[in-house]
């Protein structure tokens, strides 16, 4: 998977000389174009202040950097933009944590993680003077996008010369929970010892296809709700950032009464969040 646009949906917020500083370290680690994507109302006070804003994060005349002002309703015109200009990444700001008003009603953030045909960035905490990525925690649970995931995780990893890439992969225990009536206690030990064992072979065979010499890699297995524990995980580690591959099927409102995995990432953030969803000529479909 290549990077070859980046696009910011913008907003005249508190946060968006942060969020600028941010898309231009992107810009530099991808040798990418940038696109900036403003949905509403504006005029020559807000393109003045843009302005100020670019020269400020080193963007003012840099080649590559487009602004689009669209009017609508955001999400739908921040997607329809990504779709036009082919956007690779899509870089946004989140809240970490969503009220229950907002849960319910939806947001921008939420809209653009379930339906974007690219892949999103959202900084639940960007800065103006942005730092690298050191301690990455990656989803590795089976899926059509397991290994763009691993994958991009590792890039990024590299790139930024991680401290960590720990690796989070769901074991599946219910097998185990039908055998105990029906096995000893050693028996259940090495029944135990054989799942974890051949999960941790299935992936260190998907890294041996990635390049990630260099990279110290932890790889831990979890049990329950895959999303909710993988969540947990990454605040516990205090990751920087949490990669996963996006959902193959869109979500609809069974998934916020029923709460799909992901949902449960989406609903609290632990930290950055990058949803890994190549586009279809970079090999998705």
């Amino acid at each position: 998977m290549i990077i070859r646009k980046i696009g910011l949906a913008i907003a005249f917020s508190p946060r968006l000389e942060a969020l600028l500083a941010e898309a231009a370290r992107l810009k530099k680690m991808w040798d990418a174009e940038l696109v900036l994507i403003h949905v509403g109302d504006h005029g020559p006070d807000e393109e003045a202040r843009l302005h100020e804003l670019l020269e400020i994060a080193g963007l003012s005349g840099a080649g590559g950097v487009k602004v689009f002002w669209e009017k609508g309703k955001p999400g739908d015109r921040i997607l329809s933009t990504c779709k036009k200009e082919r956007i690779d990444l899509l870089v946004a700001g989140a809240l970490k944590k969503e009220n229950l008003v907002q849960y319910y009603l939806g947001t921008i953030a939420r809209h653009i993680l379930r339906k974007a045909d690219c892949s999103v960035l959202l900084f639940t905490a960007p800065s103006p003077t942005p730092q690298c990525f050191k301690n990455i925690v990656v989803n590795a649970e089976d899926g059509p996008l397991v290994e763009q995931a691993l994958g991009m995780a590792c890039k990024v990893g590299l790139k930024d010369k991680a401290q960590w890439l720990h690796v989070v992969r769901e074991i599946k225990m219910y097998g185990l929970t039908m055998a105990t009536e029906q096995c000893s206690e050693d028996e259940y030990d090495a029944l135990r010892q054989g799942m974890v064992k051949e999960e941790i072979e299935n992936v260190e065979k998907i890294l041996q296809r990635i390049p990630h010499e260099g990279l110290k890699v932890n790889i831990k297995l979890v049990s329950g709700k895959s999303g909710f524990e993988l969540s947990k995980f990454a605040q516990r580690k205090h990751a920087d950032l949490l990669v996963l591959g996006a959902s193959q099927r869109r979500f609809s409102l069974f998934d916020r009464v029923f709460t799909h995995d992901q949902e449960y990432i989406f609903e609290d953030l632990p930290c950055n969040v990058l949803i890994v969803n190549p586009r279809k000529e970079d090999g998705r479909g």
